[in-house]
């Protein structure tokens, strides 16, 4: 492979990705500001059990805890089939999110509302930052995923805390979070479709989180249909929790299972 076929700046696919990110940038400016709907606090299944408000909600966050204590343990225990030790800081980063998102989270679903709100996106910012890393590392430069992840991080938490300064004056503008949220989920996507594994195996668990998280995002779409259709059981929202969830599992197992595809860690 030359260096220059392997510099995730030249060729279409590279300049596709970046141009996605600058696409959301210019959108995050120029959209109108949009607050954040007081209905999305209002969910299907707002059921007590054990005196804990909303508990199938709040309970369906364990599976978090799990996923990102597994995957927290691992790199802790320096685990996971690295080429380049600093490969790992991007996992951390990931599983500590999905980590923090079952306290996050559950601590939103007790009483939901715009403050307790940031508590539960600001952790999903390091999983999107560390996984987008992790995956532009593997697939398209190391030396471009590395120095990804902490303006992505900077990036994403800075999205949360100016969603909710702006909803605490009065004019809240959610649009960028959005934004961010959704150019993280793309740039998986593409680097699934467009950039084959270069330096390990086990991609398709990368697919499988992928797939996971956008099945999870359907069932929280239809949060109150699904609720109905299994005659008041379980809502769209608890059931995507553990979709989710199960996407963090995945990633676990594909650190787990993946051998090396190179054994030099200079590839670009």
């Amino acid at each position: 492979m030359s260096v220059a076929a392997g510099r995730f700046h030249n060729g279409w696919r590279g300049w596709l990705l970046i141009g996605s990110l600058i696409a959301c940038a210019i959108a995050a400016v120029a959209v109108p500001a949009m607050p954040q709907p007081l209905s999305y606090h209002q969910f299907a299944d707002c059921r007590i059990f054990w005196a804990i408000p909303n508990f199938f909600n709040v309970l369906s966050n364990l599976p978090f805890l799990v996923a990102g204590g597994a995957g927290l343990g691992m790199i802790l225990a320096g685990r996971g089939g690295f080429i380049e030790p600093r490969e790992s800081q991007a996992y951390l980063v990931f599983f500590l999110g999905g980590l923090l998102t079952a306290f996050g989270s559950a601590y939103y679903h007790l009483a939901p509302d715009n403050a307790r709100l940031v508590w539960d996106r600001l952790p999903m910012t390091l999983g999107f930052a560390g996984l987008v890393s992790a995956a532009v590392a593997e697939r398209a430069s190391l030396k471009g995923g590395l120095k990804l992840l902490w303006p992505l991080l900077a990036l994403g938490a800075l999205t949360v805390m100016y969603w909710y300064a702006t909803e605490r004056t009065g004019h809240g503008n959610v649009i960028p979070y959005g934004l961010y949220q959704g150019w993280s989920i793309l740039a998986i996507v593409l680097l699934i479709a467009l950039f084959p594994a270069r330096r390990y195996t086990g991609g398709k668990y990368l697919v499988w989180a992928a797939v996971l998280y956008g099945v999870a995002k359907v069932f929280e779409t239809f949060d109150l249909a699904v609720y109905r259709a299994l005659a008041g059981t379980l809502s769209g929202h608890t059931i995507k929790h553990v979709f989710a969830a199960a996407a963090v599992f995945a990633i676990v197992r594909q650190l787990q299972v993946r051998k090396s595809l190179s054994a030099d860690p200079r590839v670009p």
